[in-house]
């Protein structure tokens, strides 16, 4: 058992948990995952890591309450334990050698992408971080991300905190203002990294995305979560989850991406009695649409 030693609400919608596991933090480096059950029936989810501490043995994971297994960990509280804790899994983020560098995270992947930008600063590298969210409101670890970064820009779709645009059109300015990136890493919904490697490619710019979105049983079991780089398919959880940017198939990905909406919505419905919400269901339209490259989020 795994107990929660701590859990609080960075908004309304996310949670932050710490966990006593003093094997996996003593091993776990950005980028990599860990697998939970609530207990011996639940389901087994992926959650990146977004925090650990080797001296204490605890390892913070950040996530949202959407699914039938996440509300019911947004309900736990310290003293309680988690069945298994699985880890760390996957490989983690090649950041060594890296002088300047901007990493972008989009909603809950700003939680992913802050283990990322910490290393990065405390090995001398200069840090810029770009957050996005749907509204001021939801915006999370604005102090912690501040301080491991040269510069943090936070932009809004609905301009609630005094700038509204995309990640992507803060990427560019920071671009045209002659920013010398020799990384550019991204973390969120796949359309958002999608647009993200476009802006870089006209640069050369190296380019890392984490397609963790796609992760189901984090064994390669499934194949749920693979993914077209270049010429080939990998897996998201024993390949990555970082990938080459401009090597991956977006669009692919986006596609995969809904396949499984309406069992999740059938979970949902079942933990919690919620109706199914039938406009949600993937149909080949549906996923044409999103291929399509709709930009909400980038």
């Amino acid at each position: 058992m795994y107990p929660i030693e701590r859990a609080e609400q960075l908004n309304a919608e996310v949670t932050r948990m710490v966990v006593r596991a003093p094997e996996i933090a003593r091993k776990i480096k950005p980028g990599q995952f860990i697998m939970l059950r609530i207990d011996e029936r639940g389901e087994r989810i992926p959650l990146t890591m977004n925090d650990c501490d080797p001296d204490a043995g605890t390892v913070t994971i950040v996530f949202q309450a959407v699914g039938a297994t996440t509300k019911r960990l947004a309900q736990m509280k310290p003293g309680e334990a988690l069945h298994d804790f699985v880890g760390p899994l996957g490989n983690p983020t090649e950041l060594e050698g890296v002088r300047r560098a901007c990493v972008i995270g989009g909603g809950l992947g700003t939680a992913i992408a802050y283990p990322q930008a910490k290393w990065l600063y405390d090995h001398g590298c200069e840090v810029d971080v770009i957050t996005g969210f749907r509204t001021a409101s939801l915006s999370i670890l604005e102090d912690e991300i501040a301080a491991c970064s040269a510069r943090q820009i936070v932009m809004t779709d609905d301009g609630s905190n005094g700038n509204k645009g995309l990640v992507t059109q803060a990427l560019q300015q920071r671009i045209d203002e002659g920013a010398d990136y020799d990384l550019v890493l991204a973390v969120g919904p796949v359309v958002m990294m999608k647009f993200v490697a476009a802006t870089t490619r006209p640069y050369g710019i190296r380019t890392l995305v984490s397609m963790n979105p796609l992760m189901i049983d984090g064994t390669g079991m499934c194949g749920g979560c693979r993914v077209k780089v270049g010429d080939e398919y990998l897996h998201a959880c024993v390949d990555g989850p970082d990938f080459d940017g401009h090597l991956v198939d977006f669009d692919d990905a986006l596609r995969r991406g809904v396949m499984y909406r309406s069992f999740e919505d059938e979970a949902r419905a079942a933990a919690t009695g919620a109706p199914i919400d039938e406009g949600r269901a993937c149909d080949g339209k549906a996923a044409s649409e999103v291929a399509a490259g709709q930009r909400k989020g980038a």
